[in-house]
Parts: C-alpha cells; structure tokens; sequence
C-alpha cells in the first residue's frame, strides 16, 4: 500500500493549485502513521520536503456526540417535564429519560431554573430553554476546538469532550520530484557488470550515516557496574573480600553476637523473615564463645551490665535470612581470634528485611560493609578513614552525627552533601564494636575494630538518576535500561 500512497501523494502535489499541500486537505481518511511512511520514502529519493505539524484538537467522546444528536440531559428532563401535563414524579423520571440523563440532567435543569420540584413532582418552570451545551458540542464537533477556555475545560472535566493531539504535514515538491518512482537498485551484481546492464541502472545511494545492527550480548546491571567501583576502592586500600554465601544465618550470629537483644523489635516478625524448615540451627561448636555471649546478654561481662533477662538458647538458633551482613564480620572476627592481628574486611552482598515496599524500599536490598581491626585505633582515625574512603566515591565533604548501634560504642552516621540536590543526605552508618562483642570472641583487649556499612542502591539511584527503586531492581526494570546505561565512576560527578 506504501507505494500507491506515495504515488497518490506525487499527483496530489502535481495538481494542487498552491504549494505546500496540506495533508489534512489531500489525504484527510488516511493515518498519519502510514503518510509519514510514504513521505519518508519520497523523502529519501529527494522527491519531496515536508514539515510534520503537531496540533490539540477537542473530540466529542461518545457521550458528547450522543448529546449532539439527541439533546443534553438537562434539556431530556426539561422536555419529559413539559409533556407530563400535571408533572412528573420523580421516581418515574428515569424510566422516562434513562438513569444516566435522570441523574446527571436532573440537577442541572433545576440549576438553570427550567424545571422546579412541587410536592413528589417535577414541573416545567422556565416557558423555553436553550440547549447551550448541546450547541457547545456542535461547535466543538464542526472545529474541533472551542473559542471559550473555560467551557472547553469544563466538557473535558464533564467527560463530554476529549483533548486528542493530531499530526499532519505541510508537504512541498523536492529538488528530483517526478510523477514516476524509478525502482532504485540496492545491489550491484556481476550480471549487470557482465551485460553492462548497470549503465542502465538507478541506485540507491549508500547511507554512511545509518547504525548498523545491534548485536545481541549480555550487560552488566548498574548496580554490579558501581559495585564493581566498590569493589576497587576497597582493593586499592588493603582490604580482603569475606565469602557472603549465608544468605541464611541464626539468630545467634544475625542478632545475639552483636547484642541485639531477643526482645528488640527488629528480630520479631515486622524485620525479619524467619525459616519455617528447617527452624532451628545447629548450636555453634565454640561453646565457650556460646557461653560468653550468654552470659553478657543475661548477667552482664567485660564491663558491661548487659541486658539482664533470662537469654533463651532457642531464640538464638532460629533461622532468618539474615537482616545485615554484619553477621558476615562477626564470624570473620570470631576467626580472627584464632590469630590476633591487624586485618581489614569488606562485603557487598543482599539482605533481607520484612519492610513494606515502596519508592525508596525493597525487602531486599545490597549492604556496603567494611571492618578494620587494628591495635591504637581512636574515633578520630576512624573519621579520617571515612574522609578518604568516601572521598574516592567523589564525596569530599562530610558531616557525623551521634547514633545508636547494639554492638558498636560510640556511633556515628555519616551525612555527605548531595549537590544535585542541593542538601544533606545519610550516606552510611558507622562506629567502633563495643568491648565486650571483641573481648568474648577471644580478642585481645588493646585490639579495636571499625566497622561501617552503607547501601549499593542510593549510590546507584543517584549516579544513574533513578528515583523509584522499583526501576532498578525487581521484574519492573526495563531491560532498555540495563543494556544501555553506561559504566560510572565514582569518582566523577
């Protein structure tokens, strides 16, 4: 069909009395999808130039055009009204003029004081009327617009018009118009080279400027390209991968080694989500360490009063998907006991958590987490260590504000300042793990630990201008997105 259509757009060109041809005027049946395809075509063999033009049009819905052929509701009741000579009950007033006009056209005739209500009826009260509305839509139907804002915003809000945006084009002759397309060749053979037939011949010129096919391949997803930044930075400053494969830990390493207490609200139902099979783990083979973290929850150790409620072995073995990955350095500090010495850790891996879903939450989600254990750390080394880490994400000023943790002692989050959006935002959370968490794993007492985590999506969402995480992560994501985003580095705005 493409073909005919762009002959019929040649002689329609060629007989027009003046140029440019519109395509509303010649071609007003045809859809601009499949003009534009003609045009195109036309276009690429210099026969014709066109202009496209984009325009709102106002179109009656199916409503609207009702009202045209029939009358609006209103002046259905006011009509019903009039030849019910004694009035009309009001109860019969939809089996008369339908419930949809009943409903509507009832409160609007008495608003333009045509009808009034006397006892259980309605009666006619103005002698004539005029169907504005009905009139209003004729205009609309005849010039798909309407001079009156206002009454054209109030159709649309009363669903009796619809804005719909409408494309035509201006169309001109090109520099090699003719009434005949001459078939163009796209492939010079060694036949036409043999008989000379390519003499004869009309070729297609070759397009230098055109993409060639998209090969098909894998892509890596934008949160593993800036985890893979992550990854650098922590190489770069001497840090050893720990083995994240625990997806499923026990409350004993999840909560109880890092003096979570059993009755905190995180460990119940709304944070966390337990294994139903099976449920309970094994009890850890240290049994001294067992008892250690027993015995600070319950009596209190170390220093420290503990919690003092009766620990229950039972809580600590059940089996959750584990809620941070600092499960995964405790038990790396726990091995670390067996050799004492300075060491530096970091993980990059899911967790899990029983939140409600939403733009900025998933109930899983990538933990940053790294842990430097060292003999003479102070607080201020750690907020030096966090300076020059997060300045190698491109994060030259931060703010640290006093926080909370069960197992580190003191605490600080991290607050660095968001340019693009001109404020201050959390960015990670950290501190130094409190005594009586080293000292029962069998670490000397001059040893001191840091420890800091922080989430892959914020960084991610931010670099790639994501905002609702749902777009990155989950079955929303558009695999458009994955393949076609570019890698970053952190260090770079």
């Amino acid at each position: 069909m493409a073909p005919d259509l762009a002959t019929q757009v040649l002689h329609a060109l060629n007989d027009a009395p003046a140029l440019p041809l519109l395509s509303t005027d010649a071609f007003p049946d045809v859809e601009s999808t499949l003009l534009k395809g003609a045009l195109d075509s036309l276009l690429s063999r210099e026969m014709v130039t066109y202009e496209t033009i984009d325009k709102e049009v106002a179109v009656l819905t199916e409503e609207g055009a009702g009202i045209v052929k029939d009358g609006s509701h209103e002046a259905k009741v006011y009509e019903a009204v009039c030849k019910a000579l004694d009035g009309l009950k009001i109860t019969e007033l939809a089996g008369v003029v339908g419930t949809v006009s009943a409903k509507v056209g009832q409160g609007k005739a008495f608003k333009e004081g045509w009808i009034k209500k006397e006892g259980d009826k309605l009666v006619k009260k103005a002698e004539s009327i005029q169907d504005v509305t009905r009139e209003q839509l004729q205009t609309i139907a005849d010039t798909q617009t309407y001079p009156d804002a206002k009454v054209l915003a109030d159709l649309k809000k009363r669903k009796l018009v619809a804005i719909q945006k409408r494309i035509s084009f201006r169309i001109n002759k090109g520099p090699k118009f003719a009434l005949e397309i001459v078939k163009e060749e796209t492939d010079l053979t060694a036949e036409m080279i043999a008989n000379g037939a390519w003499k004869e011949k009309k070729f297609k010129p070759y397009n230098f400027a055109a993409l060639g096919a998209q090969t098909p391949s894998g892509a890596l997803h934008p949160l593993n390209k800036v985890r893979h930044e992550f990854r650098n930075i922590f190489f770069e400053m001497g840090f050893t991968e720990m083995s994240t494969d625990r997806f499923v830990e026990s409350g004993f390493w999840n909560f109880d080694t890092l003096f979570v207490p059993q009755q905190h609200p995180a460990r119940d139902l709304q944070d966390t989500f337990y294994i139903s099979d099976p449920a309970m783990a094994d009890k850890p083979t240290d049994t001294e360490y067992w008892e250690n973290v027993r015995e600070v929850h319950q009596n209190g150790k170390y220093g420290s009063t503990g919690y003092r409620y009766p620990w229950k072995a039972e809580e600590s073995l059940r089996l959750v998907l584990r809620t941070h990955t600092t499960a995964i350095s405790a038990a790396m500090l726990h091995k670390l006991a067996q050799n004492p010495g300075p060491a530096r850790y970091f993980s990059i891996d899911r967790v899990f958590r029983n939140e409600t879903v939403d733009a900025t939450h998933l109930a899983e989600f990538h933990q940053v987490e790294g842990v430097i254990a060292d003999y003479g750390l102070t607080l201020g080394g750690l907020i030096g260590f966090m300076k020059e880490f997060f300045k190698k994400m491109g994060i030259d000023d931060l703010r640290f504000k006093p926080a909370y943790n069960p197992y580190t002692e003191p605490s600080m989050e991290i607050f660095g300042e968001h340019k693009g959006l001109g404020k201050w935002v959390e960015i990670g959370n950290s501190g130094m793990f409190r005594p009586e968490m080293l000292e029962s794993m069998g670490l000397p007492k001059d040893l001191r630990v840091y420890g800091w985590g922080l989430s892959l999506e914020r960084p991610t969402m931010i670099r790639y201008k994501v905002s609702n995480i749902r777009e990155l992560l989950g079955h929303k994501v558009d695999l458009g997105f994955i393949e076609n985003n570019a890698a970053v580095r952190l260090d770079k705005s």
